[in-house]
């Protein structure tokens, strides 16, 4: 389990992480749970993604699937919460 790997680590650092991921995933004995906000990182090293939004499974799937996702789209645009800002 690794949460937030990227946090604090040199962007040079960030491919040789993905690849160790990928290595471990290709290797077909491991599983591997990937914390992570940085996307780049999730899309690149993730098969399958769970999206989390306050507390709730938002989506789950492939990383192309996830990225065409209209719901988690807008949960990271923001509109999920407008009825919240104006309160």
């Amino acid at each position: 389990m690794l949460d937030e790997p990227t946090a604090g680590m040199a962007a040079e650092q960030v491919p040789e992480l993905i690849a160790l991921v990928q290595e471990i995933r290709a290797a077909g004995s491991k599983t591997v749970i990937l914390v992570e906000h940085n996307m780049n990182v999730v899309m690149g090293a993730s098969d399958r993604i769970t999206v989390m939004h306050q507390g709730q499974v938002l989506a789950e799937g492939a990383p192309a699937e996830i990225s065409a996702n209209e719901v988690v789209q807008s949960a990271y645009l923001g509109s999920l919460y407008a009825d919240m800002k104006a309160q």
